[in-house]
């Protein structure tokens, strides 16, 4: 049995976890640790407040209690609103914290895009414009080519967890850009890993979303590589890797 802990802020698509447990169809559990978000809001001085390490730290001792090989900050915003060295140092105050390997949404976008040989990719968010272009900024300093950012402008997470496979589907297609090998959709807010197939068909490409590279950049940090094509590109056998 692998256990994977997870630090999620609030109560908006946290059933995605169990969802993703059930396809993985393995020896995994995911353990969910909810962080309190203070103002839900997608604005830069409340996601910096959400992820700060106090926040972070209140959750820690109940991940490593109930038997976590590795632990992610579920969250995407309140990890790149720092910036390419304020997102390493959360992580490492993170990993110091618990006293396991750590990371956090944020990363594990740049890491799953190089792991689909993603090199151009396009970015679909929920976010207000100004977010939106901080997690692009996040990703050139990773080294991923940022193609077309869309911003969608939705300001709390609780609006963002109300939608369905249309809106993530008109999300998608919006933010897709003929140049991007694959496209990014940037909140754990959203449910989505009951639309990956469904929208890897529809966009011809692998499409990356928050709480699936999320569980991805666990099962990585555990050194543990699963095959689950429900669960995209990202979770098949055979991983797209240009070189």
């Amino acid at each position: 049995m692998t256990a994977l802990g997870f630090l999620y802020p609030g109560h908006s698509a946290e059933d995605d976890y169990p969802r993703i447990e059930q396809l993985l169809g393995s020896d995994v559990r995911l353990q969910l640790v909810h962080t309190d978000i203070g103002e839900d809001a997608h604005r830069i001085d409340a996601l910096r407040e959400m992820g700060s390490a106090a926040r972070l730290s209140a959750g820690v001792e109940e991940l490593r209690l109930s038997g976590a090989e590795a632990v992610v900050w579920a969250c995407t915003s309140g990890s790149f609103v720092y910036g390419w060295e304020g997102a390493h140092e959360q992580v490492r105050a993170l990993a110091r914290a618990a006293g396991l390997p750590a990371s956090s949404t944020s990363f594990a976008f740049a890491h799953a895009a190089r792991e689909v040989g993603a090199r151009r990719v396009a970015i679909a968010a929920t976010y207000p414009q100004d977010v939106a272009d901080l997690f692009a900024a996040f990703l050139r300093e990773a080294g991923v080519e940022v193609v077309s950012t869309r911003a969608s402008g939705i300001i709390t997470a609780a609006e963002v967890g109300t939608w369905g496979e249309t809106e993530i589907l008109e999300l998608a297609r919006a933010g897709d850009h003929p140049d991007a090998d694959a496209v990014l959709l940037p909140d754990t807010a959203l449910h989505t890993a009951a639309h990956l197939s469904a929208l890897e068909k529809d966009l011809s490409k692998p499409v990356l979303t928050a709480n699936q590279v999320t569980v991805w950049e666990a099962l990585r940090l555990a050194d543990r590589k699963v095959n689950a094509p429900t669960l995209g590109t990202l979770f098949t056998k055979e991983p797209i890797i240009q070189v």
